[in-house]
């Protein structure tokens, strides 16, 4: 018996012995089992880790620790998996070039995990910046910009320091990437113009989607401010397409800020009536627009004589600065004033002076 167990300790000792790359089968099962050790430990410690982070931040209002959770609990598991792995198989006989192949893979994997961390939590205080339950399609516009140019620095970032790390000399690397960045940028100049103004635009607002804008000699409506351009369909109907570069350094006159709109207009009479139609002229005059409740009457004078006419001059304020609601009740005391001229008589001088309008 004593022979028997002899020798199957024996045969256990010669099979834990063999070597596979330098290292015993005993040494390797011992790998194995650490490895799932540390597969539960660091599941149970990021299970209560949560839990405990949980208890103390439902009793703070502050929503962000609860997103910083978020990220916590959204970590894949095989990020986990490869760290108790890597834990595990260092405890073994390696070769300088495996060690080297791990630790690189090691430190990529955290800089991806960081990466991603990192982004999610960009694009949670975008969406909180630009209120991403009630976003129009301007903000909409600028936001997935600013996503993706943090997405592009993230992992440019990431890249130059996962290459620091592998013992690449980034500072020959940066060298040559300011000398290609700067030929790049010279290429692309225009569209990282029109992109930079994107931002100004939102952030300055000079205009939003459904503002009527005058640009040098278009008027129109915008309907849609892009990362690169914006478009705007004029009063002609057709859509003009604008830089969003060029569009910032003209003059804009944005019409839909105007809280009011002044109008002034010239009525030119024949010069043969008298001086009782002139003030009756006036008084059509003044009853039209008071008669509206949309303007507001600033003055009615005789203003001077010219070309063998008798110039009435006409202020008033439009209260809406809605152009087409203008436009229509403009119409009206024009109609009402040529009704009140007809019945008493009086007579416009021909030709009439242009009218103006402003703010």
């Amino acid at each position: 018996m004593k022979l028997k167990m002899s020798l199957d300790e024996k045969l256990m000792f010669d099979l834990f012995s063999i070597e596979f790359l330098g290292n015993s089968l005993q040494n390797i099962l011992f790998a194995v089992l650490l490895f799932f050790i540390f597969k539960i430990f660091l599941k149970q410690i990021i299970i209560r880790l949560i839990k405990r982070l949980e208890s103390v931040t439902s009793k703070t209002k502050i929503r962000i620790d609860n997103y910083f959770i978020d990220i916590l609990a959204n970590i894949h598991p095989r990020f986990y998996d490869f760290l108790s792995f890597y834990f595990a198989i260092k405890t073994l006989i390696l070769s300088i070039h495996l060690e080297k192949v791990l630790d690189g893979l090691l430190i990529g994997i955290v800089i991806l995990q960081v990466i991603n961390s990192l982004n999610n939590l960009s694009t949670y205080l975008l969406k909180k910046l630009f209120n991403l339950d009630h976003i129009s399609e301007e903000d909409r516009t600028v936001f997935d910009g600013f996503t993706l140019l943090i997405k592009i620095i993230l992992w440019i970032t990431g890249l130059l320091f996962l290459l620091a790390n592998l013992g690449v000399n980034i500072s020959s690397l940066a060298a040559s990437l300011g000398i290609g960045g700067i030929a790049i940028a010279l290429a692309v100049q225009n569209i990282l113009g029109d992109l930079f103004s994107s931002f100004s635009i939102y952030f300055d607002k000079p205009f939003a989607v459904g503002d009527t804008i005058i640009v040098d000699k278009y008027t129109g409506v915008v309907k849609r401010i892009g990362l690169k351009s914006t478009r705007i369909q004029t009063l002609q109907g057709e859509e003009l397409i604008i830089g969003n570069k060029e569009l910032i350094g003209s003059k804009i006159q944005n019409l839909k800020k105007m809280e009011r709109r002044r109008v002034t207009f010239s009525i030119g009479l024949a010069c043969d009536i008298s001086v009782e139609q002139l003030k009756i002229a006036k008084e059509i005059i003044i009853k039209a627009i008071l008669d509206s409740e949309k303007v507001e009457l600033e003055r009615v004078n005789f203003f001077e004589f010219l070309n063998n006419s008798l110039i009435l001059e006409v202020v008033y304020f439009h209260k809406n600065a809605d152009a087409l609601e203008y436009l229509n009740e403009r119409e009206l005391i024009n109609l009402k004033i040529k009704e009140g001229f007809d019945k008493e008589n009086i007579h416009f001088a021909n030709p009439v002076n242009k009218s103006t309008t402003g703010t």
